[in-house]
């Protein structure tokens, strides 16, 4: 089974924004992001803070997630 990482700093620094700007332009709570952000690999993630986040990034879903092995 694997893990997903998401890619929040990334497509965050393609944009120069901190993950508190990340935050306060998706609607996403700060500590969520934080976590996302920092995280190598979780096994469950929140399907509408991803959408508000791929919509703030104006990527897919699937852009913004990466499935990683355990």
């Amino acid at each position: 089974m694997g893990l997903v990482r998401l890619r929040i700093r990334e497509f965050a620094a393609k944009r120069n924004w901190t993950l508190k700007e990340v935050s306060d332009r998706s609607g996403v709570p700060y500590s969520t992001v934080k976590t996302y952000a920092v995280s190598s690999g979780m096994a469950i993630a929140d399907v509408i803070a991803l959408y508000k986040l791929a919509k703030t990034f104006d990527v897919l879903i699937e852009d913004l997630v990466e499935i990683v092995k355990e």
